[in-house]
């Protein structure tokens, strides 16, 4: 098999916390009878502790080179639907199993919308200090110019079920896949 149509077996969503990646990737994988996983879950099945836990004690860099390791793994399987943590894209390696091994999918959302979708959750390490607002602004001005470099597809979330976003990315992909 040639390396484009390997690469479009996988479908990697990438994008900042609360954009809907794991509630969309979920859905895709039903729908295209692929498996799904979550990185960030599987840096905590395989670790045994909360993301939280590993920040706290490892720090932002102990995370991100677990987290690389998971992506490398997971990304070299076949048929997969894969939701990204929202800072894995600053490791540039990452980057590179992610546009090699499948299509990605950038899940943008707006700062207010994100806002309002993770305001009581105590899961995210990077919104637990005193202004999350301050945080996001910071993360949205570094990270956005990455995902979109290498996003083979965006999509805007905001105001959106994960029905009309998974079926935008459904429509999108037939075209993709026919295109190799």
């Amino acid at each position: 098999m040639n390396d484009d149509k390997r690469r479009h077996e996988n479908i990697f969503l990438v994008g900042p916390m609360g954009a809907g990646k794991t509630s969309v990737g979920r859905y895709l994988a039903r729908k295209l009878d692929k498996t799904f996983y979550d990185s960030d879950e599987e840096v905590e099945k395989r670790v045994g502790v909360s993301l939280t836990w590993i920040y706290d004690l490892e720090g932002h860099l102990g995370f991100r080179q677990r987290e690389m390791k998971v992506i490398d793994e997971l990304s070299a399987l076949h048929d997969i639907v894969l939701s990204t943590g929202g800072g894995c894209i600053e490791t540039p390696e990452v980057r590179t199993f992610l546009k090699a091994r499948g299509l990605v999918i950038y899940m943008e959302v707006m700062l207010k919308t994100q806002l309002d979708r993770l305001k009581r959750d105590k899961r995210r390490p990077l919104l637990q200090g005193e202004n999350p607002q301050k945080v996001l602004i910071d993360l949205w001005e570094k990270r956005e110019p990455i995902y979109e470099d290498i996003a083979d597809l965006i999509v805007l979330t905001d105001n959106r079920s994960v029905h009309d976003v998974s079926n935008e990315i459904l429509t999108w992909l037939p075209n993709k896949l026919s295109s190799t």
